[in-house]
């Protein structure tokens, strides 16, 4: 009898090939805070996470809690060892799944931002400043009966975002704003 996966369920590409559809882009920002430590130690997927704020961000309390993908562009601190060289308050860019929501397998009672930046770094980067521009929606939250098939989903989610994200209409600069513009790598990247 056959096994069925993730991978079996689950389309490896979301989104249209034209690109985001509106909603998105939302857009994100703020320091990198510490979560509840479990990215890294217990699932083997380093997550940062940013502050939950409807005041900041209103759209995020009216948005489904789920799996979404884009880009996050980060401002190192000077003591990051991967810190690019150059401007002192420069942007690198990357892309991202991210989890906003309560995860409900950890039994959360606050809602979290948990980014997991699909990039490997040699060391942590709390306070560093992140900017996401988030493009579309993977799937929804939901629990699981181990964490070995909540690792497989987040693994699976990772190659769904790469694969959405490597079409022409994805990429920063081809991302429309609010006012119709392709302005999504610039904000991305624009020291304030």
């Amino acid at each position: 009898m056959a096994t069925t996966t993730t991978q079996d369920r689950r389309p490896s590409v979301v989104g249209p090939e034209s690109g985001p559809d509106k909603p998105y882009p939302y857009k994100m920002e703020g320091k990198v805070i510490s979560g509840f430590g479990r990215g890294s130690k217990e699932l083997g997927i380093p997550t940062a996470n940013l502050p939950v704020d409807s005041d900041i961000t209103p759209w995020i309390s009216s948005i489904p809690s789920g799996v979404y993908f884009g880009y996050a562009s980060l401002s190192l601190p000077e003591s990051h060892p991967q810190k690019p060289s150059g401007a002192a308050h420069s942007f690198t860019t990357f892309p991202m799944v991210m989890s906003i929501g309560y995860n409900p397998f950890y039994k959360n009672t606050v809602r979290s931002a948990e980014v997991h930046v699909l990039h490997k770094f040699s060391a942590d980067f709390y306070d560093a400043h992140m900017r996401l521009l988030i493009l579309g929606f993977i799937r929804e939250e939901k629990d699981y009966k181990s964490l070995e098939a909540l690792i497989e989903d987040i693994e699976f989610d990772c190659e769904v975002a790469r694969n959405s994200l490597k079409r022409e209409a994805w990429r920063p600069e081809a991302v429309k704003g609010e006012d119709g513009n392709g302005n999504g790598a610039e904000w991305l990247v624009t020291v304030l």
